[in-house]
This record gives structure tokens, sequence and C-alpha cells, in this order.
């Protein structure tokens, strides 16, 4: 199965941060579309991070007092691993295993299409191997 399909079915609604946000308004984005992860975006819309609970919650634990007002630029992982829409989710889900990472935002041509998380992958894995299991089944009854 192809990143671009996972996309048609769960939508290519991105959520996006300005990189000068504070950690504060980030993690309230983050609470409030109950999302672990946000696409940081420059002055010019374009990506240039990602901000994850996982940074944040590093940042605030080596030092909580300036966390509230640091810029997502200043904690964000730069250097952002993608994903083409033309790829599969065995691809994917290798890399994302490899690069110990959980989401990937989907880029094609410089634009960003979408992200799919690591659960959007498991998902339609187990979705294929039940639906696999369901046609073996009706084959041996049907026989």
């Amino acid at each position: 199965m192809l990143i671009s399909t996972i996309l048609s079915d769960k939508g290519n609604m991105v959520e996006t941060i300005p990189d000068t946000a504070t950690l504060l308004d980030a993690a309230h984005v983050l609470d409030q579309k109950r999302i672990g992860a946000i696409v940081a975006v420059d002055s010019k819309g374009d990506l240039c991070g990602v901000i994850s609970e996982r940074d944040i919650v590093r940042r605030f634990a080596s030092n909580a007092e300036k966390t509230v007002n640091m810029t997502v630029a200043q904690a964000m992982t730069r250097g952002v691993i993608t994903a083409s829409p033309r790829e599969d989710v065995d691809t994917c889900l290798g890399r994302m295993t490899d690069r110990r990472i959980r989401h990937l935002p989907v880029i094609e041509k410089g634009n960003l299409l979408g992200i799919i998380s690591i659960g959007d992958l498991v998902k339609h894995k187990i979705n294929a191997v039940l639906a696999e299991a369901e046609a073996m089944e009706a084959y041996i009854r049907s026989g």
C-alpha cells in the first residue's frame, strides 16, 4: 500500500506552527488537537522542523524555567526526515524504526501534502493482514 492511499483515507490536514511560537504555545496546540507532533514552518510557510511532545518534555526536564518561553525553533528537530506519497508502507515503517521517529511529513515537489504517524502505518498493516485472513478463510470454506 502506498502512502498516498493512507493520506486519502486519513486526510491531509497538517497542523503547523510558526517556528517563532513559544513551546508553551506548541504544548497548548498538541493538547487541544490531541496530537503528538506539529510541523514547524518558517516565515515563508516552508517546513523547517518538527516539534514533538518528546522535544518539549526533554527541554522542560533540562531547564523548566526557560522552557515555557523558549521558541519552537530552539527546540524543534531540524533536518526532518520525510516520505514521498509514492513510497510504500513497509519502506516508511523501516525508516521510522531505524531513525526512531514517530512522524513523517509527506512531501512532493517541495509541498507538504500531509503527515503520517507510525500508528497510521501500523493500523493499515493490521487491516491488510485481517483482510487477507478473512479472504483465506472464505476461500477455505468455499472449497
